[in-house]
């Protein structure tokens, strides 16, 4: 039996990339995979500059990095507003050289991001599996597939500016979502936009790939499941996957970051002296951003509230704050002395899993939300663009684990929901959330359900190559 070898490629952005390296890790504990991993340039770079990704990956000799061009320019920052060029980029200059790799070397199966729609003529041309892996939530990815149907029915685009108004055409979920609550591209009035025209062509191929790959566990998300099934049967839900990972490598050590971002380790030393559950944790994440206007208004809402913080100012994440620096007030500076703590970027799951951290105030993207609901934060979601619109209305409405402030940004409104959460419903919401967190650590252990997935993904991809 030849030994099977596996190409992952990830959507070149933090959240795809940190996904795909932990199943990447989870697949080379077993020693009888092989396993190729294709970075962008920049993407790879940045994982050099600030982590140890080589040297924790050389422990596994059948494990190696592959590096492609995105096609942008040096400058372009690679943000959230950039995600249209990304895709454009690897499309028209990395899946050409995909596409030579697959073709040169004896490969078993594919694992790509389910958004790389040029994987199933790769795939069908060089008659091997491909398994699309989806990085984002399942709730979202369904979302996906309806809009099709959201366009058939005329629920998009929106006929007049309600948008509190019920979304009747995503299966399954009738009576949750509203016009908000939909992916943000489906608030656009012309339905040619690139992005739209992409996700109707992603949901034709991703129902073509041999199997799906979803980073989620059954009792968040059997109802979701159940559809998907309908729709593609080899459905692999090995979630959360970063528990998953600890607990494979509780014997060893535990895995370290695959940050793009230098992490600033001063704020474990902050929390070490804050009283128990008494920190809100503050970020938007790796691409979302803010204007100065909105700044303002989180940071009042934040040191009104008479609550602790520890908020992540990641660069470049406040349009125009390095052009032209904002003139704070004292009393900000003043009050986030006494009581915040600012950094320009944090060690996430370590700062999650503090026991001084009390609830999360997130941009709710996928890994975000996964971690804080393993460690059993009650989170306030902030959501900037796609599928973080779907998972706060799942955080709030379906799974009661926070609090949806999409939408909205000011001061009022952050003060009244970080005392509600940190505070007024503090105990409820704590309960809720340990409730959740007791049911994703159980998924990933023996015998659970994600665990059984990953045990049985992992000898399908054995018996592809007999």
């Amino acid at each position: 039996m030849a030994v099977p070898h596996v190409l992952i490629f990830p959507l070149p952005l933090q959240g795809p990339v940190n996904c795909m390296l932990k199943l990447a890790e989870l697949l080379c504990l077993h020693q009888e995979t092989h396993v190729t991993f294709i970075n962008t340039e920049y993407i790879h770079q940045r994982l050099l500059n600030y982590t140890d990704v080589l040297i924790r990956f050389a422990k596994y000799p059948n494990f190696k990095f592959v590096t492609v061009p995105d096609g942008l320019p040096e400058d372009n920052p690679r943000n959230g507003d950039q995600i249209g060029k990304i895709i454009e980029g690897v499309e028209k200059v990395s899946s050409p050289l995909f596409r030579e790799m697959v073709m040169m070397t004896t490969t078993t199966c594919l694992i790509v991001d389910g958004i790389f729609t040029f994987a199933v003529d790769i795939a069908k041309e060089a008659k091997i599996p491909l398994l699309y892996f989806d990085t984002i939530s399942p709730c979202a990815i369904w979302t996906y597939l309806a809009v099709p149907k959201l366009i058939e029915d005329g629920e998009i685009p929106f006929k007049g500016n309600d948008l509190d108004a019920l979304v009747n055409s995503v299966s399954g979920m009738e009576g949750v979502m509203r016009r908000r609550d939909l992916p943000s591209y489906c608030r656009a009035t012309d339905l040619d936009i690139p992005i739209i025209q992409h996700v109707i062509k992603q949901g034709k191929h991703i129902v073509q790939a041999q199997a799906l790959i979803l980073n989620t566990f059954e009792a968040l998300e059997g109802p979701i499941l159940s559809q998907f099934r309908a729709l593609c049967p080899n459905i692999y839900a090995i979630g959360p996957l970063h528990t998953q990972l600890k607990a494979k490598l509780a014997s060893q050590s535990l895995p370290t970051s695959n940050s793009l971002w230098k992490e600033d380790m001063s704020c474990i030393d902050w929390l070490n002296k804050q009283p128990n559950k008494s920190v809100l944790f503050v970020s938007i994440g790796s691409l979302a951003t803010m204007s100065k206007a909105q700044f303002l208004e989180f940071w009042y809402g934040l040191v009104n509230s008479k609550t602790n913080f520890l908020w992540v100012q990641r660069p470049g994440s406040i349009i125009g704050l390095e052009d032209d620096d904002i003139n704070v007030p004292m009393e900000l500076v003043e009050s986030t002395k006494e009581r915040g703590c600012i950094v320009s970027w944090a060690p996430q799951e370590e700062v999650l899993a503090h026991p001084s951290i009390g609830g999360f105030l997130t941009h709710c993207g996928w890994n975000s939300t996964l971690e804080s609901i393993v460690e059993g934060v009650p989170m306030i979601c902030w959501p900037y663009f796609v599928d973080q619109q779907v998972n706060s209305r799942y955080v709030a409405e379906v799974w009661k684990l926070g609090l949806d402030m999409k939408d909205v940004c000011d001061r009022a409104t952050i003060e009244r929901m970080v005392i509600e959460v940190m505070d007024v419903k503090k105990i409820e919401f704590l309960e809720r959330a340990k409730q959740m967190s007791n049911l994703a650590i159980a998924s990933v252990g023996e015998g659970g359900a994600s665990y059984q997935d990953l045990e049985r993904l992992i000898e399908d991809i054995r018996l592809m190559r007999i």
